[in-house]
């Protein structure tokens, strides 16, 4: 696999879509509500995000083993402040004269699918690749997977197939003060848009316990 990375060659434009959906990093806080985005995926889905049936159990020790201080995790969440959409980037271990590439893995859940959430996701990852040095932007899932082939192609990345799976690549060119800013701003529109909807949720919660109370009259 390394060496299909080292031969990886770059898209003749690099993936660097506007971001039009706001993308949050996640931390170890977050466990929790990565566990309930994964559960609630269906059989198929499952088996489409990581590549085999994957019951219950797999997925709770999947993010139960999740390393925050060594991978990152991103995620975009809906107005009811539900995890709608999760990426995780995985580095993969560093080999003499051989890029330095990470994994891209991404879920999307049905209610948020067609919204360029999965796009967002990736265009984030990339732009987190860059600033840590990142040479190579992996992608390894089934060749039915449509989904991913589509958001692959769509970023430019060499796709390959084989035996029923593809590998997709893209050679990110080297960090730069604009991915620097970039990185910071998004981050800060996606803490600063999670706010609001929080603050909103707060104030919906609040008036349905108001509006659906008994009023009970004083004697």
């Amino acid at each position: 696999m390394h060496n299909k990375l080292a031969n990886s060659q770059s898209p003749s434009k690099p993936y660097a879509d506007r971001l039009v959906v706001p993308v949050r990093e996640l931390h170890a806080g977050h466990r929790d509500e990565i566990l309930r985005h994964l559960l609630l995926l269906n059989e198929e889905d499952r088996r489409l995000r990581f590549g085999t049936q994957t019951p219950d159990e797999v997925i709770r020790h999947y993010v139960g083993s999740l390393d925050f201080n060594r991978d990152a995790v991103f995620g975009s969440f809906n107005s009811q402040l539900s995890l709608i959409g999760m990426a995780h980037l995985a580095y993969l271990p560093r080999t003499k004269g051989q890029p330095h590439a990470a994994e891209f893995g991404v879920s999307v859940l049905p209610d948020g699918r067609g919204q360029g959430i999965g796009t967002a996701l990736l265009a984030r990852a990339s732009v987190h690749s860059r600033n840590t040095r990142i040479e190579i932007l992996f992608v390894h899932c089934l060749a039915n997977n449509r989904a991913m082939m589509h958001l692959a192609q769509k970023a430019g990345m060499r796709v390959e197939y084989a035996y029923g799976d593809a590998d997709a690549y893209l050679k990110l060119p080297p960090a730069n003060s604009g991915t620097i800013v970039e990185e910071a701003s998004n981050e800060q529109w996606a803490d600063f848009d999670y706010a609001i909807k929080e603050n909103l949720k707060r104030s919906n919660d609040a008036w349905s316990w108001f509006l659906g109370r008994r009023l009970v009259r004083p004697t």
